[in-house]
Order: C-alpha cells, then sequence, then structure tokens
C-alpha cells in the first residue's frame, strides 16, 4: 500500500483514504483496458504515470470546493470520467451519500462510465444527453475540466441551471488573459487557486454568475 501511496505522492496533502487510491488504481486499468478500443484519453497518455498526475490528481485537488451539504453534484462533460468519476471515487470512500450525474454525449463513453460506476460502486448516474438542451436544472456542485471556454461554460450554468451552489473550472496557461476578458461582460465572485499538477493552470471556484448589462 505505501507503494502506490507514493505513486500519489501530489496528494499528500488531501487527507485522502487510503482505500480511495486502490480505486484510482482500478480506474487506471479501465482506462488502459478500454482505450485500445476508444479513445478515452489521447493513446500517448495511456500509461500509469501520466494518468495518475495528469488526470486523476488534477482532477482530485478540487475536492475541497465541493458542496458536501448537497445531495448533487454534475459533471457536465464527463468525457473518461475526469473529474466526474475521481471525485464520485473520492466521495465515496469519506462516506458521503452525494450523487454525480454526469453528462456525456458518446455512448461509448457513457457505456464506459456506467461500468466503471458500477464495478467500483459509486453513486452516479451517467445521462446521455447533450447538456445544452436540457432545461431547469438543479444541482448543488457543478464541475467541468477540459469541457468549453469559459465563456460558454458561464452562459450554459446561467442559462440551464435554475438552481445551483457553485461551480469549479480548471484554467490553463492562458487562463488569466480569459479570466480577465470574460470579467467584461459576466459579473461573479470567484476564488483562484494555483494547480498541483501544472506551474501554468489554476482551479477557479465560482459563485453568483451573472450577466452584466449593456449601457
Amino acid at each position: 500500500m505505501e507503494e502506490i501511496l507514493n505513486k500519489y505522492s501530489l496528494l499528500k496533502y488531501q487527507n485522502v483514504p487510503r482505500e480511495t487510491f486502490l480505486d484510482f488504481e482500478s480506474f487506471i486499468d479501465m482506462i488502459i483496458k478500454k482505450n485500445d478500443e476508444i479513445n478515452i484519453i489521447s493513446k500517448e497518455n495511456a500509461k500509469n504515470h501520466i494518468i495518475r498526475e495528469r488526470h486523476i490528481s488534477d482532477s482530485a485537488q478540487i475536492i475541497d470546493f465541493i458542496d458536501l451539504n448537497s445531495n448533487l453534484m454534475t459533471d457536465i462533460g464527463s468525457g473518461g470520467g475526469m473529474p466526474g468519476i475521481i471525485i464520485s471515487i473520492m466521495i465515496k470512500n469519506i462516506k458521503k451519500t452525494l450523487k454525480m450525474n454526469m453528462y456525456e454525449k458518446s455512448h461509448h463513453k457513457s457505456v464506459f462510465l456506467r461500468r466503471v460506476s458500477r464495478d467500483l460502486k459509486l453513486n452516479t448516474e451517467i445521462i446521455q444527453e447533450n447538456i445544452f438542451e436540457e432545461e431547469n436544472l438543479e444541482t448543488g456542485t457543478i464541475m467541468a475540466r477540459a469541457f468549453k471556454p469559459l465563456p460558454i461554460v458561464l452562459d450554459l450554468v446561467h442559462e440551464k441551471f435554475k438552481n445551483y451552489k457553485n461551480l469549479i473550472l480548471f484554467m490553463g496557461k492562458n487562463g488569466e488573459k480569459i479570466l480577465e476578458e470574460t470579467l467584461v461582460k459576466w459579473d461573479f465572485d470567484f476564488e483562484k487557486r494555483k494547480s498541483i499538477t501544472s506551474e501554468d493552470s489554476f482551479l477557479l471556484n465560482i459563485k453568483n454568475i451573472k450577466k452584466k448589462t449593456k449601457n
């Protein structure tokens, strides 16, 4: 077990239960096996150590931003399960009953996410729909990683969710510029946190999204 824990050194300050890392390792095995059939992640990145750092640890770092007092979380563009599956694993192992709704248009990826959820006994619902066509959604925390540009995500949340607590986004190397440009048209409260996996990246925890009125 210590050997596995050492492989997740980036998460040493996250207070992650030991069982969580075993589930992470199982998920990595599932990704690598399925990646030969469908493109869960890029082929060149389908290696254990890269998945641990670039996908698992990167996704796991948002756990402190999750509203644990809600009954529901929503991953609005799940893809291969980052961050939705990762956070669901962490929530399971801290004995919380939060459910994760995961939106994924791809049939093949949705089937994969359902199998992972079943095998790891996660409290998820995989919704194979285009979230841009949904209406009147309610949730606690919303999360998105490598989904759509910031302004599009803000518009989606503003238009499609009638109730939510917060929105967590992963911002890349151009994030500061994008944030500055976005604040010209949008008004929201936000907290920034430096990413543990990349010097050029940061997390945004956003609340109270409003469109600025035109003068």
